[in-house]
């Protein structure tokens, strides 16, 4: 009942987590009033107005965060007395790094599952602030986010090295115009679509220079906006490629319009020692070494 309330809050209200858990909302409903009945408290307000949580209910939401976490923590240290890898392994990563050649986590997830075939790997796709404040608050194991702002709670493992440039699609009247033609004044004057979240300030004063109208909270969105013909944006080399190819993307002034990032593993510095993330660790910085 607690696992069923954590998530009901973590997807915002029952349609949500009806999904996430595969159980009927009724159930859902029986599980949280049944929740509510033994610690004698309200937990959540919902109706039509919402989904919402009490003040008792936010208390408790942070309790079940730290014993879930404590469980979990209890497992893992058991698990090195057995010296086998049993448990899970909670990741969190932001959109669209799977199209990067070097498939560093891939070829470490897939070792990961060969060492210990038992072990339940969550993987979340999440923006890179809710992924680096899950893993402080130990509800992630490890994150993989750009390289914005380092905390100081976090310990970062260089991964990825990526280039994104400025695209249109097909559909948008610069696609067939040479580049000597697209001025900055042409081009700066354009309805341009941008990432929601934070960047670094080097990226952000690229990105000032672009009339941004429209904005999105990750890469795919950027692409949809793009492909619409209306919009131009940054997107990595490595996930546009495919529609450079197919004739649908190009890019304008590569030579100009050019963002470098980097994308690192982030784990919580404060964290006991896990035997399945250290595994997952080593694997993963000896695949980067590579």
């Amino acid at each position: 009942m607690l696992r069923i309330f954590k998530t009901v809050v973590d997807c915002g209200g029952f349609s949500a987590a009806e999904v996430e858990l595969n159980i009927s909302r009724p159930a859902i409903s029986i599980a949280i009033s049944d929740l509510e009945k033994r610690f004698n408290l309200k937990l959540c307000q919902r109706g039509r107005t919402g989904f919402s949580l009490t003040e008792e209910g936010a208390e408790v939401y942070q309790s079940v965060i730290e014993l879930l976490s404590a469980l979990e923590t209890f497992r893992t240290q058991v698990n090195g007395i057995n010296e086998q890898l049993k448990g899970e392994l909670n990741i969190g990563i932001t959109d669209n790094l799977v199209t990067i050649e070097h498939m560093r986590l891939t070829n470490a997830l897939m070792a990961l599952k060969d060492l210990g075939p038992e072990i339940q790997i969550n993987l979340r796709m999440m923006p890179p602030d809710k992924i680096e404040i899950d893993v402080l608050d130990g509800r992630l194991h490890i994150g993989v986010v750009p390289e914005l702002r380092p905390l100081s709670g976090l310990n970062y493992h260089q991964l990825y090295q990526e280039e994104s440039f400025l695209y249109c699609s097909k559909d948008h009247p610069y696609f067939t115009l040479d580049d000597k033609q697209l001025t900055n004044t042409i081009i700066s004057k354009s309805d341009a679509v941008v990432l929601s979240y934070q960047q670094t300030p080097e990226i952000r004063h690229l990105l000032q220079k672009l009339n941004s109208t429209a904005s999105a909270t990750d890469r795919e969105g950027l692409l949809f906006l793009i492909l619409t013909g209306r919009y131009i944006g940054y997107l990595p080399e490595h996930f546009a490629r495919q529609w450079v190819t197919d004739g649908k993307l190009r890019a304008i002034k590569p030579d100009k319009f050019r963002i470098e990032s980097y994308y690192s593993a982030v784990t919580r510095k404060s964290a006991r020692s896990n035997i399945i993330l250290d595994s997952f660790m080593e694997l993963l910085l000896k695949n980067t070494e590579k």
